[in-house]
């Protein structure tokens, strides 16, 4: 399956693509970022440096490299859980604008599934109907929306203590992802048992 992942370098991104590529899927992987073009080929994945608010370059990105699906793992959060509610907009927009941009650019591809990542725990006050919104742009294309609980583990805010339920270890998260490149449209929580 050809797999076009934004988000390609996050968290669960980079955890998602040892294993799809060892799945046999071919993947082109967003980032924002140049300087992390030879991380995405050192594991065969294609490189694809684009921001996800220049829809021209994104709609042509996807294009040229006809997925059958477009996985949107994009988050815009700060390396320190301290400074989460000061980037609160910026992740919000990922949300709403960024997700409405991938939607248009996977159907201008001709994509035939699409997959975003989501929350599987309350927000802080304000925030429920950005992801009501975004939840509900996904599933009205027919896509799968994926709950996750936060994520603990090396390279997250939790990586030597546990979060409060509902939780999951990144790289648990990321192995429950790539069999949901199958399911039907919906909503799939991914989260340790409570």
């Amino acid at each position: 399956m050809r797999i076009f992942l934004a988000g390609a370098t996050g968290v669960i991104g980079v955890r998602l693509l040892p294993p799809l590529i060892e799945a046999g899927h071919v993947v082109a992987g967003m980032t924002r970022s140049a300087a992390k073009v030879d991380q995405l080929r050192s594991v065969r994945v294609e490189p694809v440096v684009c921001d996800v608010y220049d829809t021209d370059a994104l709609t042509a990105a996807v294009v040229a490299f006809q997925p059958e699906i477009v996985m949107h793992q994009l988050t815009d959060l700060p390396d320190e859980a301290a400074h989460l509610s000061e980037r609160a907009d910026a992740n919000a927009r990922i949300r709403t604008e960024g997700t409405h941009n991938l939607i248009a650019a996977a159907r201008a591809a001709g994509a035939k599934r699409f997959l975003a990542q989501s929350i599987a725990w309350e927000p802080p006050a304000g925030r429920g109907a950005v992801i009501q919104a975004h939840e509900a742009a996904v599933l009205d294309i027919g896509g799968v929306v994926v709950k996750y609980g936060q994520f603990y583990g090396p390279g997250t805010y939790y990586d030597t203590e546990l979060p409060p339920h509902p939780r999951v270890h990144v790289e648990d998260a990321a192995r429950r992802t790539v069999p949901l490149l199958d399911v039907p449209s919906g909503v799939v929580f991914v989260a340790d048992a409570s």
